[in-house]
This record gives structure tokens, sequence and C-alpha cells, in this order.
């Protein structure tokens, strides 16, 4: 009977010690326990504090003497014949298998001094006991190493052994006299249940609590991915007034925050919410915690009404979130509350993660940014560039015109004008409908008839309906331009090229054939990739051509060349087709 009356006792008196684990659990140090982030002082910490749990929980104990068991609490002293039946073991596992051997000797240490001080049976047993059960706890805890928290049951199992351990120590000190086998009789199984269950609760607390924080860690990371990803459209555009108005309503919406303001590294561009009537747009930052934030890059938190603007009775405190842009603090977000009680740890986490969201999403939208623009700058080069050769033996020929034929002389200026003036408008734009890229080609012709008159013919054909499709400027002309300057070059007889736009289901494909000697074996592997090095013939058209295919639509646009059977050579590529309702009427075929 004594022995079950003793471990009712001793559970309703754990409940204290598991409160205190409870609050334990909620406090940041802990985690550095549980992250194995250990130093010396740490361990000391955590030694004293786990020293002191296991003193609660001998001061939470029961006293056990001749007399019977005495159910009062807090017995400061012990009679030698006297044991205090407590769960002091808990604290003393805990320190073991959480904080590793040093903490578990330490706390295990604390608790044996403390136990001799008290006197009793037990006291001189104690402190021999308790530091080895610090000991091994912490030792049998490297097995479990891989786990963040060792699991309940397996906690359970190994703190059975530490009260039979100390039972077994207070037999050897007393010689197993008597009065301590009767002694370990009547406090041996409570101790072995209730510090045993009350280790098992201990670590199941401390799994709730890290399940708790990992779920309210994942929703307040999806909800602030959820704010960044809505607010983000508008601070990509850059702040103004509108667009830090349209976040401020945002953020104040989902973060039901007082207030909400948006500001620039000079000045407030928008406030929502409580004190908007005071708000002047344009205002300039005056606070010195704004300022703060904007030069540290740091979150700072308004705790008094003096340290907000605008100043309104209604708002008490506020989280200045800054926000980076390159690298630099580009604005500030300025989240009000009535009270500064209102601020809690996880409002400052939340503003952590958004502040860093945002500033992440912007360098993202930055470096597309600049990647469009440094692609941009690519293809405008690519297409202002001009053949010199075709502009330095068209100058020649006009030269020579002047001589025999001023008046075809005069049409070939013009037409080089006009081919010029194009050339340099095309180039504004990555792309153009098809019908102006046959223009830019068919003024290009006009010059090429002049000056090879009746020695090449030249067949454009095109089906209808593919006036609108869109082409990068100037990729048909160089690729005529590479058949006649190359492709025939030393033929004594006439020349022909044949270039077709037909529509095949969603894509246009392009030819362009010629009659030549075709492409030489060397010039075919590398030719659109690389301009040819060694060789009269540099490719470089070719090259430009293929790279603003592939930049504008993919891989699957580039040049693909290749001789055909009948002879000759072949640059054929494709280009999605997007029909356009607009139409404008081109020659189906032109001769020249």
């Amino acid at each position: 009977m004594p022995v079950q009356q003793l471990t009712l006792l001793l559970f309703e008196r754990m409940g204290l010690l598991l409160l205190i684990t409870f609050i334990l659990t909620r406090l940041p140090q802990f985690r550095y326990l549980l992250d194995r982030r250990m130093d010396w002082k740490t361990g000391v910490t955590f030694s004293l504090f786990f020293g002191l749990v296991s003193i609660g929980g001998t001061y939470s104990g029961v006293t056990v003497g001749p007399g019977g068991i005495d159910s009062s609490i807090l017995a400061v002293s012990l009679d030698p014949g006297e044991a205090m039946a407590d769960s002091a073991l808990i604290g003393i596992v805990m320190a073991g298998l959480l904080g590793g051997v040093a903490v578990g000797t330490g706390a295990g240490i604390l608790s044996g001094v403390h136990a001799l001080w008290m006197g009793g049976m037990t006291g001189m047993a104690e402190v021999w006991s308790t530091p080895i059960i610090g000991l091994l706890a912490g030792l049998v805890a490297r097995f479990f190493a891989e786990e963040r928290v060792i699991a309940p049951v397996k906690a359970l199992f190994i703190s059975v052994f530490a009260p039979i351990l100390q039972m077994g120590v207070i037999l050897i000190v007393h010689e197993s006299s008597p009065a301590a086998i009767e002694m370990v009789n009547i406090i041996g199984v409570p101790m072995v249940i209730a510090n045993s269950i009350g280790v098992g609760v201990f670590v199941t607390m401390i799994l709730a609590a890290l399940r708790e924080e990992e779920r309210a860690a994942a929703s307040e990371t999806q909800r602030a991915l959820h704010i960044a990803e809505m607010a983000l459209p508008y601070l990509k555009q850059g702040l103004t007034f509108q667009t830090a108005e349209a976040t401020a309503y945002i953020l104040r919406r989902e973060l039901r925050a007082s207030a909400v303001a948006v500001t620039d590294t000079e000045e407030i561009l928008a406030h929502v919410g409580i004190g908007t009537k005071r708000h002047v747009p344009g205002e300039r930052i005056r606070t010195e915690l704004s300022r703060k934030a904007i030069e540290s890059g740091d979150i700072q938190i308004a705790r008094v009404k003096e340290q907000i603007q605008p100043h309104h009775p209604s708002l008490g405190a506020a989280i200045i979130v800054p926000f980076r842009s390159g690298g630099q603090v580009a604005g500030l977000i300025k989240l009000y509350y009535q009270s500064v009680r209102q601020i809690r740890p996880v409002e400052e986490a939340f503003a952590k993660g958004l502040s860093k969201l945002i500033s992440i999403q912007l360098d993202i939208a930055m470096a597309e940014q600049l990647r469009d623009l440094m692609k941009d700058a690519e293809l405008k080069a690519l297409q202002a560039q001009i053949n010199p050769h075709f502009l330095f033996n068209t100058l020649n020929a006009i030269v020579t015109l002047i001589r025999v034929n001023p008046d075809a002389a005069r049409r070939v200026t013009v037409q080089l004008g006009s081919y010029m003036r194009m050339n340099l408008t095309m180039t504004q734009s990555p792309l153009v409908p098809l019908y102006k890229e046959l223009e830019h080609l068919h003024t290009y012709l006009g010059i090429v008839k002049i000056r090879f008159e009746e020695q090449l013919a030249i067949t454009c054909v095109c089906d209808p309906g593919l006036e609108s499709v869109s082409i990068p400027p100037s990729t048909l002309q160089p690729l005529v331009e590479n058949s006649i300057n190359h492709g025939l070059k030393g033929k004594t007889d006439r020349g022909e090229i044949r270039v077709e736009l037909r529509r095949s289901g969603d894509v246009v494909i392009v030819t362009v054939d010629d009659n030549g000697s075709g492409f030489s074996a060397p010039l075919l592997d590398k030719l659109g990739d690389s301009p040819a090095d060694g060789s009269e013939s540099t490719g470089l058209g070719i090259y430009n051509v293929n790279r603003r295919l592939i930049n504008l639509f993919g891989p699957a646009a580039r040049l693909r060349l290749t001789n055909p059977p009948e002879g000759g050579a072949r640059i054929a590529f494709t280009i999605p087709y997007q029909a356009d309702e607009r139409r404008e009427t081109i020659d189906e075929g032109h001769d020249s």
C-alpha cells in the first residue's frame, strides 16, 4: 500500500516539473541544445539549468522515513533514517540525452551535491550515482546522434535504468543493511515508474513544440511568399507613388496591420490605414529609426509613439522593414500597430522573412531585366552590322556606271539610299512583319540587278497570308547575299537563286537555294555556329542570322545548311506562324 500511495504522490507532483519543461521548450535558447550548437558557455549554462531542474524535482518529492510517508512539500533537510522519493533523475537523464556527456555529468554533480547537503540515508549515494547517470546518458545519446531529438519510447526505455542504478548504489553505500533494503523496496518502484514516464513525457513535449514551430514556420513562409508574389509586380515597376500605394494596400489587407507605409530612401511614397489623413505624399523621412534601417539594412522596431512618422494617437509601435535591390537598400516597408504588445516574435520573424523574399525577388527581377537588355543590345548589334564588301562593291559599281551609264548610276544611288534608310529603321525592333522584310530584300535585289545585269536570276515565292508573320529584320538579305558572293563565285553560266516561304501547320518554312558549288564539308560543320576562320568567306552574315533566330525563337529555329542531291546549296529555317487579321499585299513572285 505505501508503494501505490507513493507512486500517486510522485505523479501528482511531477506535474509542476513538466510545467517548467513546457515553458523551457518555448525558450529560443533551447534551440541551441537541440541543434547541438554547444560551446563551453552554453554547456555550463545548460548544466546549471538541468541541475536546477533536478533540484526542483527533489523539492517536489515525498519524504519517506521510519514513521512512514510525509507528504509535506519543500523539505529542507532529511534525518539520517529518511530518504526522498523524487523525480530528480528526469533533469539529469534529459541533460545527458540532449546535451551530451559534459552537460549530463555537470547536471549530475550539481544535483548530487545538493542531495548530500540535504542529508538523509541516500545523500552520499546520490553524490556518486547522479554524475554517473548523467555521464552514461550522454554516452548513450551518441548512438542516436543522427536524431535531432531521441524518440519518446527510446528515452523512456533508457531512463528506466537510471533509478535502478541509483538504488544499487544506495545498497552498496549502506552495505545492504536491512534499513537500506527496506527503503529501496519502498521508493524503488515508484521512482522507476515516475522518472521513466516523466522522461518520456518530457521528450514528447519537446517534439510537440518542434512540430508546432515547424508548422508555424511553414505557414508563415507560405504567407510571406504569397504576399511577396502579390506585391512584386508593382515593386518591379519601380518605386512610384502609384506602385507604392498599391503595395501598401496589399500588405495592409494581408497582414491586418493598423497601417502600412512604403518609402524609398528619401521620402514616404504611400501610407494606408490609420493616419492616412496626416500623411502628405512625398513627405521626407525624418525619424532616426528609419534612417538607421536604410543605412544598416537591418529591421528596426519603433516601441514608442515618438519614433513613428506620421504621428497618430492610435499608432503606438511599428516594424520598419528595409528591402534591397541590387545589393543596396531601395526602400522601407513600415508595419504599424496600435501597441507594442501586438509585435510578437512571430511578427518579427515574418518581417525578416518578408524583407529577404522581396529583396531576392527584386534581385531576380533586376537580373532578368539586365539579361533582356543584354540580349536586346546583342540583337541590335547583330542587326546593325552591314557587310562592308557589299557597300564597297556597290559604291565601286556606281563610280563605274557614272562614266558609262549615268542614269543607271543614279538609280543605284537612289536604291542604295533607300536600302540604307530601311536598314537603319528596321534595326530598331527585334521583329518586323514579313512584308517589310521582303520590301528590304527587294530593295537589295534592285541594286544587285543593276550590278550583275543578266548574269543572275533571283526568284522569290511566298504563300499568301504570311504578310504579318514576325521575322527578325535583315534575315533574308544576308542569306541571299551569301549565295551571290560565295555560292555562285566563279560560276561561268547563269546563276540562279530561289527564295521560298511556305506555311506548314504552325510554322513557316523558309528556304534559300542556289545552283552554285555548294558548301564545303568543313564549312557545313561550323557555319552559323561561329564565323569561319582562315577562309575568304568569314560566314559572318550567316552567323549573325543564326544567332538572332535562336535568341528570338529558340534552338528549333536555327539555320540548317545542306547540299541537295541535285546540286547547289540550301539554307533553311523555320519561324512560328502567327496569324493576324491585318493583311497587306505583296508580289507572289519576283524575277530579276
